[in-house]
């Protein structure tokens, strides 16, 4: 097993929006803030009891860690649990079901008032925030968005880890054709060089995000999150500033994903096999590996 090319991402307790903007927006590079949420509600009442108390009779949906199969429609949940039920879950044992993308604050308003919109001088998409759970050592495959937005990512209750890639690392990251994700066989904690022999050539960057702590994503940025221990996390988003990524945004929402989809039930497994073999065979060959 090898040991991934992995460099800390900057901290920093505070920041001007002049300084985000300048050191990290426009030079598309990440950054951890550890203090921006310690004004906010939200830096002292999300924890996993005060979710269960305000959202237990909440029906959310859960995602685990299989592989994509044909059968799954985009983005379609694989479970269903009361939150009370999850949250139990959550704190009595590690388990592989997470909760992705739920708009939990659309169903308990209350929510909304305990963060407030950063001022870091990102035009952000004022929409109602997701929120994502996760449990002991449950993982989110490594992929990039389909909106290549920049991305604010706020972690409260527990800890997680995020490791990052720049778009001019998918040369090395084994990505589905006609997909946002790479190979989902492929344990980035502990890669095989001699499965995976490209990864070794990737420079990437990691983090432990703690209670309160935000981590700055850049947009088109690969990201694989882990949690290390029990946590909530949100996410804020801005449009991409580059005419590029609108470009391929619009295009995989618009036309990669229908099409992915239709050849899905045309020739179903056959499909998603054909893609995962392309994903080696495509990166070697541009690669010169043999």
């Amino acid at each position: 097993m090898g040991k991934l090319k992995l460099q800390e991402i900057e901290r920093v307790k505070f920041i001007s929006e002049k300084d985000f903007i300048e050191n990290y927006f426009k030079k598309q590079k990440p950054v951890v803030i550890e203090n921006l949420t310690k004004d906010w509600p939200a830096y002292t009442k999300w924890h996993l009891n005060y979710i269960k108390e305000i959202a237990g009779d909440k029906i959310v949906p859960l995602y685990d860690d299989r592989p994509v199969s044909h059968k799954d429609g985009f983005n379609e949940a694989h479970a269903t649990m009361k939150m009370s039920d999850y949250i139990d879950l959550l704190q009595s044992k590690p388990t592989n079901y997470r909760i992705f993308l739920y708009n939990i604050m659309k169903e308990v308003p209350s929510l909304k008032e305990d963060f407030k919109w950063p001022k870091l001088g990102l035009r952000l998409v004022k929409q109602l925030p997701m929120l994502f759970f996760g449990g002991t050592n449950s993982k989110v495959f490594m992929h990039f968005d389909i909106d290549y937005s920049n991305i604010l990512h706020f972690n409260f209750n527990g800890e997680k880890q995020c490791m990052l890639f720049a778009p001019d690392q998918s040369k090395y990251m084994y990505k589905i054709p006609h997909a946002l994700i790479s190979r989902e066989d492929i344990d980035f904690d502990n890669p095989d060089f001699d499965k995976w022999p490209a990864l070794q050539y990737a420079q990437g960057f990691v983090c432990n995000l703690k209670h309160g702590e935000m981590l700055y994503m850049p947009e088109g940025y690969w990201h694989y999150m882990k949690y290390l221990t029990p946590s909530i996390s949100m996410s804020l988003r801005a449009f991409p500033s580059k005419f590029t990524n609108l470009t391929n945004a619009f295009y995989n929402v618009t036309i990669m994903r229908f099409f992915d989809n239709f050849m899905r039930r045309i020739q179903g497994q056959t499909w998603i096999d054909k893609k995962n073999e392309r994903a080696i065979t495509e990166t070697h060959k541009k690669l010169g590996i043999k």
